[in-house]
């Protein structure tokens, strides 16, 4: 297709509107901070290909089962058509190793197959892995260094458990605070995302690991995300969702994940101006497109519109392809297509060789080491009252809270890993306080059932049910007094096939749709002892009601249990954190808030009973900390009565070790926000319109435009409860001289002086916000994110610091055009440590010679 082509077929499926199939590439390597590459931004097709050592090769080939070596045009000319049709889809692994998904080979040519593990924050195996601290705190860190060292210890571990290819990482930006894959993700910005996927890529690939960035694309929300049709206009689709991915290309990312949703009408995955206008025509795109999980819906249409691999299976992709090809519906030519684009990436990464790469030896030591370095980078201090933090060694400390005994490494779905180790917060804050107590305040696994509750008498702590037998019990459960009762079934096993609970003839876990039967993992769905956890809240009169349990142990048999929690159980627990933190000096409450695929949370606010624990907790000793494991923004009535606030959302293995060492001032706390943090559920970009989020009849619409996050909050004049790069260090900061000059390629040289003014060393991160363009007649953000600068300085250090605003970042996308156009004129710029907290102000004639 050419350029004009492709801008007359259009992105229709958007908005209706004409929209192009073509987004310009960055021209280079551009995705260091703040960086850029040309205006126009066009990139010819890839030749060749990048070796694990980042040099450039021909095309190599297979050494067959006969001892020859085939290039890849070669390996196509001999394969069947069945054997051509094996190599684009899924099917079961003969030798499981617990990862995602599986490509048979071809052994007679020489063609291995494929392991593809998940993998954002560590790899997603049976076999024990480093669990990395979720990439939301991986991005709090503002360091795309730091994210390709991350990117390293996935590579090599991937590598190292038996794993060709790692389904992440993913990139689609937080524009739903309730998206409940948040976590997984990177910001809310477009240039901060583009920079971390862009370093963290070429990480996973230095060792040797196929990278998939995913989810191409707008798949930004998990409620009805098999469904949802999504609606955007043109400039926004590009100059805010496409930039990261197009930096994930430039970076050469082995593989595309094709998103669930729909776009303008049309599934992601059977997009033909997605999958080959922008994607290969456009940005050059020279590696594979998977699907989703099951998110294939045709056969014809998607091969033909670029989708190259189905997975986890061959439902669209293996007979009824192989019949559709002999039936002459659809041309052979599609299916060398999609043969030669999975066999070059094989190739590219040494796969089809005669010796493949050997696998590296797990380095579990470096791992965790990296592990904790990003939780301590990316911790972020978002209030400190009264010298509240650093806690001083020698006093006694309350600790309170679930995931104070037990650590919250990490989200659920397919984001879970099991780690090699993970203490408990616990743990390491008594290893430096002169005593610590612990009170649980919240209970989030439930306490046993009174005995005199049930009548006939039964134990319901722990039930074995042997393979092959079934189990019932019919008797009635006595409320003393009405109160509300959850009630909590703890299983193993499969799902399906869990007990059956009735209370007053009521099913109270009935089979729920989506991903969260399937991904247990998070801290609320699975119990410590490893069962499966379903909860069930419910206002119960006092009296008796009728209660019947059904088990069967199918066929490996089951273990279940019957807990519950009362108003009485929650108020004495409470009463209990309360007595702690009176008799402490310092208190470090966390909270908790699980997240994980399948589906979006219904509120920001804190689940269950924690803000009355926290209020409780705050009046009885006001220097308490609040640690936040969360996936992301949360609601903080309680805010005003802390000593302190640090967010550490989903630590890691390390995140015991990191939070003690951030809570006493070991280190400074590093982290900034890349997402903003609503004051309240309806003052945020989506609040209020359906039409926005969760969609009206299926389809939603992106009607904030470009004025995403931070920018819809200046844009409308809200105030947030913490702004987009806020965080605090222990030691404070000064900023001077101010200085903005136009360089030759369109972009900014900003320079400015930073001076660390406190007595101890530490952290800050250099933001720098450009304003919009005088010459161009569009809705412009009143100030963008253009560059920022990750600093630690010295105790009295001052460094005179640049950064570059590139020229894409003072771009806009022009829909006449089509194309990039550079913002020109006087153009203001701010210097700050968040969208809100702007110290420094100056201005630049942008397009001036540099």
């Amino acid at each position: 297709m050419t350029p004009a082509a492709s801008r007359r077929t259009a992105l229709r499926l958007l908005t209706g509107a004409a929209v192009a199939g073509a987004v310009a590439g960055t021209g280079g390597r551009a995705h260091a901070a703040g960086g850029s590459g040309r205006v126009d931004g066009r990139m010819s097709a890839v030749g060749g290909s990048a070796g694990v050592d980042g040099r450039m090769y021909a095309v190599g080939g297979s050494a067959g089962a006969d001892g020859r070596t085939y290039a890849v045009d070669d390996l196509v000319a001999r394969l069947t058509l069945s054997e051509k049709v094996s190599l684009l889809h899924g099917a079961p692994d003969p030798a499981p190793l617990g990862q995602a998904g599986h490509l048979p080979g071809v052994p007679r040519l020489g063609i291995p197959p494929l392991r593809l593990a998940d993998g954002p924050a560590g790899v997603r195996v049976a076999a024990p892995a480093t669990a990395l601290p979720a990439p939301v705190l991986l991005a709090a860190a503002f360091d795309p260094d730091l994210a390709r060292r991350y990117g390293e210890v996935i590579g090599r571990e991937g590598r190292a458990l038996g794993q060709d290819v790692l389904l992440s990482p993913m990139v689609n930006l937080i524009r739903i605070p309730y998206a409940g894959r948040n976590f997984e993700t990177l910001a809310e910005d477009p240039l901060l995302a583009a920079d971390l996927v862009a370093a963290e890529i070429e990480g996973i690939q230095s060792e040797g690991l196929v990278a998939t960035v995913k989810h191409f694309a707008l798949n930004n929300q998990e409620k009805d995300r098999e469904t949802v049709d999504v609606r955007v206009d043109e400039r926004t689709l590009h100059e805010v969702y496409l930039r990261a991915f197009e930096a994930a290309v430039t970076a050469r990312a082995g593989a595309v994940m094709a998103a669930y949703n729909k776009v303008g009408g049309t599934h992601a995955g059977e997009h033909p101006d997605l999958l080959t206008g922008v994607l290969r025509e456009r940005w050059g795109f020279d590696g594979l497109v998977m699907s989703d999980w099951s998110a294939t819906h045709s056969t014809a249409r998607a091969l033909a519109a670029g989708l190259d691999l189905e997975m986890p299976d061959g439902r669209h992709y293996g007979d009824a392809l192989l019949t559709a090809v002999r039936a002459g519906t659809v041309p052979e030519q599609h299916v060398d297509r999609a043969v030669r684009r999975v066999l070059t990436v094989m190739d590219r990464f040494g796969l089809l060789a005669a010796a493949p790469p050997s696998r590296p030896a797990r380095d579990a030591a470096a791992g965790a080491a990296v592990a904790r370095e990003v939780a301590e980078a990316g911790a972020t201090l978002l209030r400190n009252e009264h010298g509240t933090l650093p806690l001083a060694p020698g006093r006694t400390v309350a600790v309170i809270g679930p995931t104070g005994a037990r650590p919250l490494v990490g989200g659920g779905g397919s984001a879970h890993v099991v780690p090699d180790r993970a203490d408990a917060p616990l743990d390491t804050i008594g290893a430096r306080a002169a005593r610590v107590t612990y009170a649980l305040g919240e209970d989030i696994f439930g306490k046993r059932l009174p005995a005199d509750a049930l009548t006939p008498a039964l134990d319901t702590e722990s039930r074995p049910v042997s393979a092959g037998r079934s189990w019932t019990y019919d008797g009635t459960l006595t409320v003393p007094e009405d109160d509300e009762w959850t009630l909590l079934l703890h299983y193993s096993g499969d799902p399906a096939h869990r007990p059956e609970v009735r209370l007053d003839d009521a099913n109270l876990f009935p089979m729920a749709p989506g991903y969260t039967e399937y991904f247990p993992g998070g801290l609320l769905t699975t119990a410590p002892d490893g069962l499966a956890v379903r909860r069930r809240t419910l206002r119960l009169g006092a009296g008796r009601h009728r209660l019947r349990i059904t088990a069967s142990g199918g066929e490996r048999g089951q273990t279940f249990r019957l807990r519950h929690l009362t108003g009485a159980t929650r108020a004495a627990d409470v009463t209990e954190a309360v007595r702690a933190a009176r008799a402490a000096d310092d208190v470090v409450l966390f909270a908790y808030e699980d997240a994980t695929e399948g589906q979006d949370r219904t509120t920001l606010a804190l689940p269950g009973g924690q803000n009355r624990l926290i209020e409780a907790v705050t009046r009885a000793n006001p220097r308490t900390t609040v640690v936040l494991n969360t996936s992301g923004a949360v609601l903080m009535p309680w805010l005003a009565g802390t000593g302190a606030v640090l967010q550490m959302y989903y630590p890691g293995q390390e995140g015991a070790a990191a939070t003690a060492a951030v809570l006493y001032g070991e280190c400074d706390p590093g982290g900034r926000l890349t997402q903003t943090f609503p004051a309240a559920d309806d003052r945020h970009p989506v609040a209020g319109d359906p039409r926005r989020y969760p969609g009206v009849a299926g389809t939603e619409e992106y009607r904030e435009g470009v004025h995403i996050g931070h920018r819809w909050y200046d844009r409308h004049g809200v105030r947030p409860l913490f702004p987009f790069g806020h965080g605090l260090s222990y030691t404070s900061f000064a900023y001077t001289g101010p200085v903005a000059r136009p360089v030759r390629d369109g972009g900014l040289d900003v320079t400015f002086t930073v001076r660390n003014t406190g007595d101890r060393d530490g952290v800050t991160v250099a933001q720098v916000y450009v304003g919009p363009s005088p010459d161009l007649a569009l809705d412009q953000p009143v100030r963008a994110l253009a560059g920022y600068r990750r600093l630690a300085l010295r105790a009295g250090e001052r460094r005179r610091v640049t950064v570059r605003a590139g020229a894409r970042t003072l771009s806009c996308w022009d829909v006449r055009r089509h194309d990039w156009v550079l913002g020109t004129g006087r153009r203001a710029v701010w210097i700050g440590t968040s969208s809100a907290d702007l110290r420094l102000r100056t201005s630049a004639d942008v397009g001036a010679p540099g």
